[in-house]
């Protein structure tokens, strides 16, 4: 059990860190990206949380491919020494294709953790899993809308881990939930002025 705690104590630390980067929209949130899945791995699958479990995996791949979008893609302005993808919003036409993602990849895995395994809360762990690969790519493209994608799946995710026993993972998604609300309101002001 004290292994337990520092593991999640650790996780809700890392977690802080990489919120901070993230709300910065500083490219080190993808290195802090690599850490975080590592130890949440061992949290999520240890509670049941298969589907939680998983995405970390996904977590991992995708710290690579947004730290590398997000340094190499882009544009380089006057005033900049260094190539970067600035902040903008998420093209309309894609927002359907968000959204169908978003349901296909619930309903598949729903259907995984109720046919594969025993989990006790199959539906919102596909939920706040299948919302995150979808918010995961839009940070990754840098899209203000990412942040209305993790409110949701921040405030899942408190009462989730709360009825798991995740009680400071549950604390850092409260946190999260807080911090994703400014973000957004302070990306919105970045797009704005890279527009």
């Amino acid at each position: 059990m004290v292994w337990d705690t520092f593991v999640q104590i650790l996780g809700f630390i890392v977690g802080i860190l990489y919120l901070w980067f993230e709300y910065h929209a500083d490219k080190r949130v993808w290195l802090v990206s690599i850490i975080m899945p590592m130890i949440s791995l061992y949290v999520y699958f240890s509670r049941g949380l298969y589907a939680d479990f998983g995405i970390n995996i996904y977590y991992l791949l995708m710290a690579v491919y947004g730290y590398i979008h997000w340094t190499r893609a882009g544009h380089k302005t006057a005033a900049e020494t260094k190539t970067h993808r600035p902040v903008t919003h998420m093209p309309v036409s894609l927002l359907s294709f968000a959204l169908i993602g978003f349901a296909a990849i619930w309903a598949a895995i729903w259907f995984i953790l109720v046919t594969f395994t025993d989990s006790t809360v199959p539906v919102a762990d596909s939920f706040t899993t299948a919302l995150s690969i979808v918010g995961t790519w839009m940070l990754a493209r840098k899209w203000v809308e990412q942040w209305l994608a993790w409110i949701v799946v921040d405030a899942v995710c408190v009462g989730l881990y709360i009825y798991k026993g995740i009680y400071f993972y549950a604390a850092l998604y409260a946190v999260y939930t807080i911090v994703a609300l400014a973000g957004y309101a302070k990306w919105k002001k970045l797009a704005i002025r890279t527009e």
